[in-house]
């Protein structure tokens, strides 16, 4: 009794499991596994390749503004000399808006301070005290007889003179009284101010128009 029982149930239970196999499971109806109006989902491995795009095309402008542009060109001079660091300042103040680049130095320089006419060594004290007496009788004054020491020991100055016109007629007049008189350029060591400058070639740079300090003037130079 017992296992004809067991036997029921066992057929009843294929039954029930054969039923909801193909009742219960949508597939095999050959329906879908997603609700209506919604998407089916997918692997990324089943998605078609995309298509291949053509390379976007480089805007004229981009391309134009890649474009090399012309270097810019200067002149290098140098104004001066300025007899003053004062009249150097002023220079610089007023070309300041007009200069790429500019600087100040100072230089020594030889001046002529004058003219001196004046007779040599006479090769002792009593001999140039003795040639200064010649000089006075034959009425040529304004004369000096210069120490025993030093190197214009002995000589006698004729005259200190800033025109050489005047140098020249004070010496052909004691020549002219018998005695070798001789002329020397005198010179001096002075400071000189300058005023270099870089500027942009084409920026119409005139300086003469604002710069009139005296004796001022121009000349190329090395850029710095």
């Amino acid at each position: 009794m017992f296992l004809r029982l067991l036997f029921v149930l066992l057929i009843a239970l294929n039954i029930a499991v054969g039923a909801w196999l193909l009742l219960g499971q949508p597939y095999v109806r050959g329906g879908t596994a997603t609700d209506p109006d919604v998407a089916e989902l997918r692997l990324l491995s089943e998605l078609p390749e995309p298509a291949a795009t053509a390379p976007a095309a480089i805007p004229m402008a981009a391309t134009a503004a890649t474009a090399p542009q012309r270097a810019l060109s200067y002149s290098c001079l140098a104004l001066g000399p300025f007899s003053t660091p004062q009249d150097l300042r002023n220079a610089r103040e007023t070309l300041a808006t007009q200069a790429t680049r500019m600087r100040s130095r100072q230089e020594q320089a030889s001046q002529t301070s004058g003219w001196w006419v004046y007779l040599p060594s006479a090769g002792s004290r009593a001999l140039a005290l003795a040639l200064a007496r010649q000089l006075a009788a034959r009425n040529i004054g304004d004369y000096f007889v210069a120490g025993s020491s030093g190197d214009q020991a002995n000589t006698i100055s004729l005259g200190l003179f800033k025109d050489p016109a005047n140098a020249r007629k004070r010496r052909d007049d004691v020549i002219a009284a018998g005695f070798p008189a001789r002329m020397s350029e005198r010179s001096e060591t002075v400071p000189e101010y300058w005023l270099d400058l870089v500027v942009p070639d084409g920026a119409r740079f005139d300086w003469r128009s604002r710069i009139h300090s005296t004796g001022v003037g121009s000349h190329s130079a090395s850029c710095f």
